[in-house]
């Protein structure tokens, strides 16, 4: 119960960040709305005593009170409905806002590693409907409280016995919450099949994945994959869900048997003379709201428990994300401009929920101003050496220093604002190709000039001015008028996004020219060397880089191999090649291929 009123003090508490006036509106609609109800039945009783008496006066009065209550229900009903709408669009755009927040808004990636995170993200993303009505949902429960108690009340005055229905009530509620707890277990369970069906559903309409799914005969075996994805899915929710009727018709059962019981008390008494006919109209007026009223609570309960579950999820994950990435630890003003430049420290790392070492005793110094290539097989641990320079981990044993100081220390937004990076799998930006590239630095994403710029360095230029609107064609499938590029040209706009910054302290280019040849490659990477020693003059930037193409690797300053998570040779080309050791194996190995 302490998990529903946690969850259920959420869903209000979102509710009023999303509109706080709004919701008292609509606080007090629902009150007039509901509460209007068991005084029809009061009115009506007057009426019958009235008629039975032919007390016209007392009737007639009686009477026109009925009109005006249903229309006070109606009005107070159609107004409601109306601003609902509002709030609950306005509530789930703000839980959509905050998922997006604390998906992608926090400092790190560690979240993203955790199934545990993953599980309650696609629970939320599937809440759908129980979660953009919990709100209204919320207030009607407590205003449908309300009437309850309004009517058991009046219904205890007319008989002391009817107060029993309150107990009667609690059978059904009871199978509710165990008929809830039942489902949320079967849904809880199946996450991870869910995410299955959904990653299923993904590769059937992505337009990306239709060329090897059409050469390789993969259409049937996609729609029959889905099909009995979706197929156990659906059996297993259906025989909880069969299994929870089952169980809240006989709590059902129970209150209407005490609501059958309660009435026979009040015929009775009204054929012994204890009570007018008036009364008995009232009763079965009452007991006939009470009925509808308790079936009604236990549909909304279940709903309720619903919306409350995917909040309670919510509040687990601001949990989650405050403690991963606490505040106050960045105390330390990011630099200028590099003096001495960036070291690794026994930097070792494991990422989270695994205990297998990526980095060990890694130290490794990135003079201020150099260029800096980093080489190694795949899973040498190059890619997250790139990650921790971010930001995006924290070492877990060890530190990297900037200029001395920690980078833990370093407050990471402006530490990020001082970087420019490429990645291997960088995003397609489906926007107009000016903020596809401007994005890289948001300060900028007006100023054509600067975009145009970045896209001479990236060598792109000349392949945004051959497009339809230049800088303001839309890029991708997602428009009409939409210019479908190829990966080599997607990878023009991603590099031409991490040249945008033209005084970062740190450049990385993380393999973002797979899909170009190498002729292609190495034209860039001299464009990209000559923008590194301009940042170097300029802010003691230091220029680090992924390549397996020695072609380029060889331009660099210095450069590192990594394997098993150590640095395990650092020098010039010519060093490493007289050494004779990984490094000059990999670039006789790749020197044969090419010859």
């Amino acid at each position: 119960m302490s998990d529903f009123l946690r969850g259920f003090g959420a869903v209000l508490r979102s509710g009023w960040r999303a509109s706080p006036r709004r919701l008292l509106a609509l606080a007090g609609l629902n009150l007039l709305e509901y509460l209007s109800w068991p005084l029809a039945p009061l009115a009506l009783k007057y009426v019958t005593d009235a008629v039975v008496e032919r007390d016209v006066q007392t009737a007639t009065v009686a009477a026109a009170f009925l009109p005006v209550l249903a229309l006070l229900n109606q009005v107070a009903g159609h107004i409601a409905n109306v601003l609902w709408v509002e709030v609950s669009d306005l509530n789930l755009a703000q839980v959509n806002s905050e998922l997006g927040e604390l998906s992608q808004g926090s400092s790190g990636l560690e979240h993203h590693e955790r199934p545990d995170f993953a599980d309650r993200i696609e629970l939320l993303r599937t809440a759908g409907n129980p979660l953009y009505m919990s709100v209204r949902t919320a207030v009607e429960s407590i205003a449908r409280a309300l009437q309850l108690v309004v009517t058991i009340v009046m219904l205890a005055l007319l008989q002391p016995v009817l107060l029993l229905l309150l107990l009667f009530a609690v059978p059904p509620l009871a199978t509710t919450r165990w008929a809830f707890r039942r489902f949320m277990a079967a849904v809880w369970g199946d996450l991870a099949r869910s995410r299955r069906a959904t990653h299923l559903l993904d590769l059937a309409i992505r337009a990306d994945a239709a060329k090897e799914i059409r050469v390789f005969g993969l259409e049937e075996e996609l729609r029959t994959r889905l099909r009995d994805s979706r197929d156990d899915l659906r059996r297993r929710r259906f025989r909880a869900e069969t299994i929870g009727v089952a169980v809240m018709s006989a709590g059902q059962l129970v209150f209407a048997l005490g609501y059958v019981v309660g009435l026979l008390f009040v015929v009775r008494g009204a054929i012994d003379g204890d009570h007018s006919a008036g009364d008995v109209v009232l009763a079965f007026a009452l007991a006939a709201q009470t009925n509808q009223l308790v079936y009604e609570i236990v549909g909304t309960t279940m709903f309720l428990q619903r919306g409350a579950e995917a909040m309670r999820r919510l509040t687990w994950l601001r949990v989650l994300v405050r403690e991963l990435y606490p505040s106050g630890r960045a105390d330390a003003p990011v630099p200028a401009a590099l003096q001495q430049g960036i070291r690794f420290e026994s930097v070792g790392f494991r990422y989270p929920g695994t205990g297998i070492e990526v980095l060990r005793d890694v130290d490794l110094d990135l003079p201020a101003g150099s260029t800096v290539a980093l080489v190694g097989e795949n899973g040498a641990g190059k890619t997250t050496l790139v990650k921790l320079l971010c930001g995006f981990y924290t070492p877990t044993s060890g530190r990297i220093a900037v200029d001395g100081t920690d980078l833990a220390r370093l407050p990471v937004e402006q530490w990020r604002e001082r970087i420019a990076a490429g990645f291997q799998d960088f995003v397609r930006f489906e926007l107009v190709a000016r903020e596809s590239v401007g994005v890289g630095d948001l300060a900028a994403i007006d100023e054509p000039e600067a975009v145009l710029d970045a896209l001479e360095r990236a060598d792109g230029r000349e392949l945004v001015e051959r497009m339809p609107s230049g800088l303001e064609t839309h890029l991708g499938k997602s428009y009409a008028d939409g210019a479908e590029l190829s990966g080599g040209q997607w990878q023009k706009i991603a590099l031409a996004r991490a040249m945008m910054r033209t005084r970062p302290l740190l450049l990385i280019l993380d393999e973002p020219t797979s899909a170009l040849d190498a002729h292609a490659e190495h034209v860039l990477f001299e464009r990209y060397a000559e923008s590194a020693r301009a940042v170097a003059r300029a802010t003691g930037g230091i220029a680090v880089f992924v390549s397996h193409r020695f072609s380029t690797v060889r331009m660099a300053d210095r450069i590192v191999v990594v394997d098993g998570g150590r640095i395990v040779e650092q020098g010039s080309h010519d060093e490493l090649v007289a050494l004779g050791g990984i490094y000059a194996e990999l670039f006789a190995l790749q020197a044969a291929a090419y010859g």
